[in-house]
């Protein structure tokens, strides 16, 4: 179940939900084939010649070893960096949650966001990334990166905003 599912008022449905977009993993699946490739080139080539047999260096064996389970850790922290953020739509509020260990939360009521501002990047056009940041009334704005789907986010809060029901 959602963060918003879970913490919804009397009255509250979710109408929309979106995560972070694929595209903030590529930097950590990007350094775990990297990691990949060293520690699979240290656990694979023999590294000391003795009386004409091969033999694996010890160190070397720990290195390629310990390059491979960083690889892992990459790819685990970049998933949970992407699962941990959730942004929701309602019919009273927009509510978004960052982190896991240390939370973030940011719940602005629908009748007090003054604008909704998507900036997409020519690359996050084209895959559907972009930036959204809410303004509500007297307060900072609040800006979120990379968010998937960022038009359609804008669109339900629009939508909500205006008191039509979920499309």
């Amino acid at each position: 179940m959602s963060y918003a599912a879970k913490h919804l008022i009397a009255g509250e449905q979710v109408q929309y939900e979106t995560k972070l977009h694929w595209i903030v993993m590529l930097g950590h699946v990007a350094m775990a084939i990297l990691l990949v490739i060293v520690g699979t080139g240290l656990l694979a080539a023999p590294w000391i010649k003795m009386n004409g047999a091969s033999e694996y260096s010890g160190p070397l064996r720990w290195a390629g070893v310990a390059s491979l389970v960083a690889a892992f850790m990459f790819l685990i922290i970049g998933l949970v960096r992407r699962e941990a953020t959730e942004m929701a739509v309602t019919n009273k509020r927009v509510i978004v949650k960052t982190g896991l260990a240390s939370r973030r939360t940011v719940e602005l009521l629908l009748p007090r966001i003054e604008s909704v501002v998507v900036e997409e990047p020519a690359m996050g056009r084209a895959l559907g990334y972009g930036t959204v940041i809410l303004r509500g009334t007297g307060g900072t704005p609040e800006m979120f990166r990379q968010i998937a789907h960022p038009l359609q986010f804008r669109e339900q809060v629009q939508r909500q905003i205006a008191g039509e029901s979920k499309a």
